[in-house]
Formats: C-alpha cells, sequence, structure tokens
C-alpha cells in the first residue's frame, strides 16, 4: 500500500513492537508527529520537558525492560540536545534508536533554518548513524536501526530524515521484525585453555560487568561461581547481576570499591573478567592491578580484548553461550582456604559510616528496607551515585541504572520516568545529588503531566560533593565553585511542578518520607539533608594501585 514516509515510521515501529516513544515535537518532525498521532493508541509518546531528557528516558526504558528504547526530535537545536544521551547510552552499551527529522532535500548544506549534520555529529557516539534522503530506503533504514542497536554489543543507533522524504509517498509492505543473528567466534580450544586456568587456581577471583546484564547471563554466572568456588566482585554496570547477599560476593570493586574486593582481588592467582572492560576507575593503576594473577576476559566485542589489560586466555562471543560452554566442562572445585581469606577480609573491612546523624548511606538503607530491594534504582552521577552502589542490595538484573562510562550528571530523573513506563508495576526511585538535580529537574514537569508515580530522592549537601570531595583531599580544601547554597527550595520547586514533596532533616524522618511516597503512587520528591562534608568511602586516589585503597580510619592515622 502507498504511504507517505511519516506513516512509513510508525508502520516500522510498529513492527519492531515500540509502544512507547519519547521525545519532543518541532518544524521539520511535524509530519511524524502527525501520523504519530494517528496512532496514539497503539504508540504512547512521552512529551519530556526537554530533548536531553527524552534520551535518558529511552535509555532508561532500554535498561530496565531489555527493549530497545526509541525517542525522537526534531531538526537543529533539537537533535543537538539528544547528544549528551546519545553518548551516554553509547558508553554503557544500550540499545537505544533516536530519530531525527532534517530540512527539506534542496536545503541540506546550505546552513539553512535549524539544519545540523546530526549524524556528522554524533558518528563518534552510536553504532551506526544515517541519513535518509530517498522515502523508499526509509522502511529497510529503520529496520537496520533496530537490527544494529541491539545486536553483538548494543548501541545507539541514529536514523536522521529529511521533511520531504517523510511527506513523499512509496509502497510500504509489512516485515515482522527480526532477531539479530550473532555467530560466536570463539573455538572449543578457547574453551578448553579457560576451563584449564580455572581448573589450576588456587584463588579464583570474578569480576563481572555490565555484559552479563546485557546478555543475560546472570544465571550462567550464578552457576560458574558456585562450580568454581570462588568471591564475586562487581562494577557500577554489573549491579544486579550476582546476588548482593550471597555470601561469596565481595561488593564492587575500584575506585570506590570495597576493601574486599580491592584487595582480594590483588591478592588472587587467576582473575576472571565477564563484559567488563577494565575501565580507569576499575584498575587504577594497570601496571599494577592484579599483578600476581593470570587474566581471563570474556567479551562479545573483540576491540576489549587486550585493550587495558592483557590476558593469558580469552573468549571472544555471547556472554551466556561461552558460560554455557565452560559451566559444561569445568568439574567442582573447592578453595576453603581462599573463601576463609576473602570472610577474613569482608569482616575485617565492612562498609560503615556515621549513625550519628542523618547521611545519604542511611536513606539508602532505608529505601532498600522499604522496597524490600525489589525497586528500580536510578541515579545521578557523584557521592550520592557511589552510596547508592554500595548499601543498596541488589538482588536482580536490570533493577540499577546509572551513567556509568560517561557520568552524565542529569541522566537520573529521565531515566527514572522511562523505567517507570516500561515497568508500571514496580517502584522506580531517583537518587540525586542536589547539583545534578538541578541540570534535568525540569522533568519533574513530564512526570506529574502522565502521573507516573517516580520518586526522586534529593540527597541536598548544598555543594558538588564529589568535587568537593577531591578538593578537600587533593586541592588544599580549595573550594572554587562547588559551594551551591542559595534560595532554591526544591520542595517548592516539586510542587510547582505537580508533584508531592517531603523534606527530611531528621534520621527518624526518612521512612515516613519514604513509605508515604510509595504508598501514594504519584509523583513525588524526598529532599534529604545531610552535611556538605561528608565523604564517599572507601577510596582510591585516580591512577593508584587499587590495593591502596583507604577510608577515613587510615586518613586519621
Amino acid at each position: 500500500m502507498q504511504l507517505t514516509g511519516a506513516e512509513i515510521v510508525i508502520e516500522c515501529l510498529k513492527e519492531q513492537g515500540v509502544d512507547t516513544v519519547f521525545g519532543y515535537p518541532g518544524g521539520t518532525i511535524l509530519n511524524i508527529y502527525d501520523a504519530l498521532y494517528k496512532h496514539s493508541d497503539e504508540i504512547r509518546h512521552i512529551l519530556t520537558s526537554h530533548e536531553q531528557g527524552a534520551a535518558h528516558a529511552a535509555d532508561g526504558y532500554a535498561r530496565s525492560t531489555g527493549r530497545v528504547g526509541v525517542c525522537m526530535a526534531t531538526s537543529g537545536p533539537g537533535a543537538t540536545n539528544l547528544v549528551t544521551g546519545i553518548a551516554t547510552a553509547y558508553m554503557d552499551s544500550i540499545p537505544v534508536v533516536a530519530i531525527t527529522a532534517n530540512v527539506n532535500l534542496p536545503a541540506l548544506g546550505k546552513d539553512s533554518f535549524q539544519e545540523v549534520d546530526i549524524a556528522g555529529v554524533t558518528m563518534p557516539i552510536t553504532k551506526h548513524g544515517y541519513i535518509v534522503k530517498d522515502v523508499k530506503e526509509l522502511a529497510p533504514t529503520i529496520r537496520k536501526a533496530f537490527k544494529i542497536a541491539k545486536s553483538g554489543r548494543p548501541g545507539p543507533v541514529l536514523v536522521d530524515i529529511t521533511k520531504d522524504v517523510t511527506a513523499n509517498t512509496c509502497e510500504y509492505v509489512f516485515e515482522p521484525a527480526q532477531e539479530p543473528e550473532y555467530k560466536n567466534s570463539f573455538t572449543e580450544a578457547d574453551i578448553d585453555k579457560v576451563v584449564e586456568l580455572m581448573e589450576a587456581a588456587q584463588k579464583p577471583y570474578m569480576y563481572i560487568g555490565g555484559g552479563v546484564i546485557l546478555s543475560d547471563a546472570a544465571r550462567q554466572v550464578a552457576l560458574l561461581a558456585q562450580k568454581l568456588d570462588c568471591p564475586v566482585c562487581d562494577t557500577l554496570m554489573g549491579k544486579g547481576a550476582f546476588d548482593g547477599y550471597d555470601e561469596m560476593y565481595t561488593g564492587m570493586i575500584g575506585m570506590h570499591g570495597t576493601k574486599a574486593s580491592n584487595l582480594g582481588v590483588s591478592e588472587c592467582d587467576l582473575l576472571i573478567a565477564l563484559g567488563a572492560r577494565f575501565s580507569d576507575r576499575v584498575i587504577g593503576n594497570p601496571n599494577t592491578f592484579a599483578s600476581g594473577a593470570k587474566i581471563v576476559h570474556i567479551d562479545i566485542d573483540a576491540a576489549e580484548i587486550d585493550k587495558n589489560i592483557r590476558t593469558d586466555a580469552s573468549v571472544i562471543g555471547d556472554l551466556k553461550d561461552a558460560l554455557d560452554a565452560i559451566n559444561e566442562k569445568l568439574t567442582q572445585k573447592a578453595h576453603p582456604e581462599w573463601r576463609a581469606r576473602i570472610k577474613e577480609l569482608k569482616e575485617k573491612y565492612p562498609l560503615g559510616y556515621n549513625q550519628d546523624v542523618l547521611t545519604c548511606p542511611y536513606v539508602i538503607e532505608q529505601i532498600d528496607k522499604a522496597t524490600e530491594g525489589n525497586a528500580v534504582i536510578t541515579t545521578d552521577v557523584g557521592q550520592h551515585q557511589m552510596w547508592a552502589a554500595q548499601y543498596y542490595h541488589y538482588t536482580k538484573p536490570r533493577t540499577f541504572l546509572s551513567s556509568g562510562g560517561l557520568g552524565t550528571m542529569g541522566y537520573g530523573l529521565g531515566a527514572c520516568i522511562g523505567a517507570a513506563v516500561g515497568n508500571p508495576d514496580k517502584t522506580v526511585i531517583n537518587i540525586a545529588g542536589d547539583g545534578c538535580f538541578r541540570m534535568n529537574m525540569n522533568e519533574l514537569a513530564t512526570a506529574s503531566r502522565y502521573n507516573i508515580p517516580i520518586i526522586q530522592v534529593v540527597i541536598n549537601n548544598t555543594v558538588l560533593g564529589m568535587v568537593r570531595q577531591w578538593q578537600t583531599l587533593f586541592y588544599d580544601h580549595r573550594y572554587s565553585q562547588t559551594i551551591l547554597q542559595d534560595k532554591v527550595d526544591f520542595c517548592k520547586v516539586a510542587e510547582g511542578l505537580g508533584c508531592d514533596a517531603y523534606r527530611v532533616t531528621k534520621k527518624e524522618e526518612v521512612m515516613d518520607a519514604v513509605k508515604k511516597a510509595i504508598e501514594n503512587r504519584r509523583p513525588a520528591l524526598i529532599e534529604c539533608v545531610i552535611d556538605p562534608d561528608d565523604k564517599v568511602f572507601p577510596m582510591v586516589p585516580a591512577g593508584q594501585p587499587i590495593d591502596q585503597v583507604f577510608d577515613e580510619k587510615d586518613l586519621e592515622k
């Protein structure tokens, strides 16, 4: 049947099973929004307050559901406002399709009103980018975009469409969505080499990242940990891939990892990296990282192998498939002395904080209790992000959403909205510092417009906490532009944007506010006022060996 390009866009989204789009209209994309209006009973559109919020919402939707997130924007500033969100998704390998419209084909390259080469702008931060100049290429291009976004190592794909293409017509024929075909490149010899190293190890350690979640391999990881009888640590992106209550779990590794994880990895004789990329925040000094251990690295992306850390054995392929093959060949191991050593480290170096006053760790522990660990937690970036990683017990994949690679302040609220739309039966909570919240707090208006029952927790310490922590420790207390004390009333802002609001200044007020916000099932903000000099510990100075991890007691000494 003959359809306009705009109608073809909608039909292709329906082919892919898309039920929700996040976006913001404008001149060049009007035809697509007109077609969307006619299909509003099939595809829900969430009008965000800013295009960046739409990109983060699509990202949060994708991370929490495992499906491709979709966002839309018009040309020029609409498209460029998506860029930070696209980069955030790219750094964390999140499948998002961003659809933008551009000026008419004859106007391209003439500095026309609101013209931007968005495909060129986003080339370094997408898996692929297209600009569609012929309506006959539109449907095949959108289908390829979804396939690329979710195949292999996932990531964002941009589809830019000239406005005249959205108006032109051509024949459209329905095609059912096809799952991407992926062929593992590993061999049986690769598996045998890894199993041989595992069989020989006396002090093995597993280090798991976001690839475990993307591969849906949590069950295989749990089985390997049990068969290998070894401790498990995770990265920020790997939260929830391994049960946070499991006795073999030692917490996060790296700059703000636990002492047990950092010291344990430094003592192990075999480190098994699963779906992780040895980022600088994890390894510290690459020359000393796990220097006494053989390294096994399993990842779907060949470019990650030997990029930051040299390996002794590697498997390139889908993590779930690789672990199935390994688990089948590995015999049951027992390492009682090693397990006892790790238990000793966990007992000797537990996480801790000041119990006498209201702190962010206390707030997060109360949220953990109130939700029984079953909420979806999103965060912004900074001290609160690290505390959320340290003090909430994540037991399932896709329950912790945070900008790991790019470190995007302002990410959390949009992601929280996207996760809540994708998981309407779950409690979804965003934890942000006051500095991060200021960046995209306008998205509270989005939550109230659609009555999306997200809970926005603002940890208000009146400073840019993480930057101030570095200024305290490494810049001789020179607090250059990190003090935020002013007349902004976050509770009034929330109420003005149509949300409930609670201010908490004492420990005994936390649980009541959290329970009320959960029970009311309305968008709400909880402001928690804490001391500006609270710090995240443990900590490893940038570029230092991770066994040089220190905490507040070490500083006092």
